[in-house]
């Protein structure tokens, strides 16, 4: 599994993945920060990452382009620094591993997971 951190969240989110051996790379280190989201969704399928975002716009891109990949994990809480949520996205990560490695839109709050399998149809 690799991992696309996207501009909205901190690059401490690196060294979260390392300790449980996720590869992963914040976009500032390999991209324009000011790219559009359909770049940055390009380049994660282009090299196999799963984007890690807490914009929402990713998901809408995924319904509205009906795309199987790459996957998409958005966070939906408040603080969404790696101290306060770690425990959540690693615990999602581990639950639904085959279905982001196949494509899917994860959303993680504080009280759930939900899972869509890609393409998301409309309904």
């Amino acid at each position: 599994m690799k991992i696309l951190i996207d501009m909205n969240l901190s690059p401490d989110w690196v060294v979260v993945f390392e300790r449980y051996d996720i590869e992963s790379v914040h976009w500032s280190s390999v991209g324009n920060p000011r790219e559009r989201d359909t770049v940055i969704m390009e380049w994660a399928k282009t090299h196999g990452y799963i984007v890690f975002t807490h914009d929402l716009d990713f998901g809408s891109l995924l319904a509205a382009t009906q795309a199987e990949t790459p996957s998409v994990i958005q966070v939906r809480t408040q603080d969404v620094l790696p101290i306060s949520i770690e425990n959540l996205v690693i615990s999602a990560l581990q639950q639904f591993e085959c279905e982001l490695e196949l494509g899917a839109l994860v959303t993680i709050d504080q009280s759930q997971y939900r899972v869509r399998i890609l393409p998301i149809r409309r309904g």
